[in-house]
């Protein structure tokens, strides 16, 4: 059996099925509950879970069964189930919520409206990640079309990971016993360094984001009488943000956020510096004339990867520049998100934030900081040698180039809790999200050739995960040559 043919076989699903569907999965505006509080009365997180859900339904799997599993307040979860043709369990992972619109897209493209334009599908949730029940699905397709086994698989959608899966542990609680034991974990939420290869992530920050807010008026006043007088209250959090951060460097300052960097990372860091060079930085759409933090790829990866970070991502309290009249403010508030690195315990990097931010407040203003969430992040467990095998095997098999490892500097909070869940669990944590695919943000587009490349790869995992407990070690990676 050659990759040509499963490539062939693959292309032609996305081209007749797979990307008509996910084009009108774009068009559904389903916000994810943490921005869109009316989600469940809107409507739109079960047209698309109803949508996905018609499309797996239709799917020639032996034994599929499809189900919507739906609790009062909770986000709908798409739960698939596929008997085995070989022993034990896999669970592959995906969410169907979505990010907001942002602004700055490109003339042409929209959140909502699916644009295809040189291999790339635009639109919002296409590649974060719509796409992921579809190419879990069609590999499981490509197994049976080849008649070979497979485990049990169970793939789970959920609704809610762009708010921090906050429903998804009580569904794995609920649904614990069908879901069983997964052997391996298959998740495609997660980054590529470039579309010319498997990328397996080995990491993850955790976030802890919250609302740091600074009062010193009960009402605004004239500048003219206020300043000089009163403190500022944008001064005094501009203060407050120096004790988190160097702003000279972007160092953060507090121990409890930070990490001892692991050997084995550092070197895979380094390996994917050497094969992606500027790229690391030159992924980012800087404007003209701006330079990133380090000219070294290395550093800048462990920067994004296994350092902390520190982002103003909201304002409050400032009006906008067309209704600014000359008028001292009475309250500032921003909104924060700081990345933790895998190892850091969240609770007490929550505690020594809040705590540092609070601590004696300058000329007594009235400070809090309300935390939102804090999530840790994780680090992967050792690499099982036949599952090492088989993803080398299965990039060079359809990218023609070995597999790279990397850290992804965000979140997928999911990874976390199944592995708290699951100690023994393997995992293939993986995705579409390269250079420029700019989930959350503008312009977002799912790299189609990438996608279709990937969901060969899961099908060749899945293959030997079947042959890992099914025959020899000799006679394991041994299809798709």
């Amino acid at each position: 059996m050659k990759f040509n043919n499963v490539l062939d076989f693959v292309s032609t699903q996305f081209e007749q099925s797979i990307l008509p569907q996910i084009a009108d999965y774009i068009r559904i505006p389903n916000l994810s509950p943490a921005f869109d509080p009316d989600w469940e009365a809107h409507g739109h997180m079960d047209r698309a879970a109803e949508l996905l859900a018609g499309w797996c339904r239709a799917q020639p799997i032996p034994g599929l069964s499809v189900e919507i599993i739906r609790e009062p307040g909770r986000t709908p979860l798409i739960f698939c189930e596929i008997p085995g043709t070989a022993p034990g369990t896999v669970l592959l992972y995906g969410h169907l919520d979505k990010q907001p619109e942002f602004t700055g897209w490109t003339e042409g493209l929209g959140p909502w409206e699916p644009v295809l334009r040189d291999g790339r599908l635009y639109g919002r949730g296409g590649a974060d990640d719509g796409y992921a029940v579809f190419s879990s699905l069609t590999a499981l397709r490509v197994l049976h079309e080849q008649g070979l086994p497979h485990a049990r698989c169970v793939v789970l959608i959920e609704g809610c990971e762009e708010s921090g899966s906050q429903d998804l542990p009580y569904y794995v609680d609920a649904l614990a016993a069908r879901i069983g034991t997964p052997d391996l974990v298959v998740c495609l939420d997660a980054e590529c360094g470039n579309y010319d290869q498997l990328w397996c992530t080995t990491s993850l920050r955790g976030n802890l984001t919250g609302t740091l807010s600074v009062e010193v008026l009960t009402e605004g006043i004239h500048s003219g009488l206020g300043t000089g007088i009163a403190p500022a209250a944008f001064r005094i959090a501009r203060t407050l943000l120096a004790r988190l951060e160097n702003d000279v460097t972007g160092d953060l300052l507090v121990d409890e956020l930070y990490a001892e960097i692991p050997t084995e990372r550092q070197a895979q860091a380094r390996a994917a510096a050497l094969v992606l060079g500027e790229r690391v930085s030159s992924r980012l759409p800087f404007v003209a004339g701006v330079s990133p933090v380090s000219d070294s790829p290395f550093e800048l990866l462990l920067n994004n990867t296994w350092r902390p970070t520190l982002a103003v991502t909201g304002a409050a309290g400032l009006p906008e520049l067309r209704q600014a009249g000359n008028v001292l403010l009475p309250r500032v508030e921003l909104k924060l998100s700081l990345r933790l690195p895998p190892g850091v315990d969240a609770s007490r990097a929550t505690d020594a934030v809040r705590t540092r931010l609070e601590a004696d407040p300058p000329y007594g203003a009235r400070i809090r900081f309300k935390v939102d969430a804090s999530l840790a992040g994780w680090n992967a467990p050792p690499l099982a040698p036949w599952l090492a095998a088989a993803m080398d095997a299965a990039s060079r098999g359809a990218f023609g180039r070995p597999v790279m490892y990397q850290g992804t500097g965000g979140s997928i909070p999911f990874i976390g809790m199944l592995q708290e869940k699951f100690p023994a669990t393997q995992f293939l944590v993986t995705g579409v999200l390269g250079p420029h695919a700019n989930a959350h943000g503008p312009n977002e587009f799912l790299h189609i050739g990438c996608a279709q490349k990937l969901t060969a790869c899961v099908a060749q995992v899945l293959a030997e995960h079947a042959a890992s407990l099914t025959a020899a070690p000799a006679d394991s990676a041994r299809w798709l040559r």
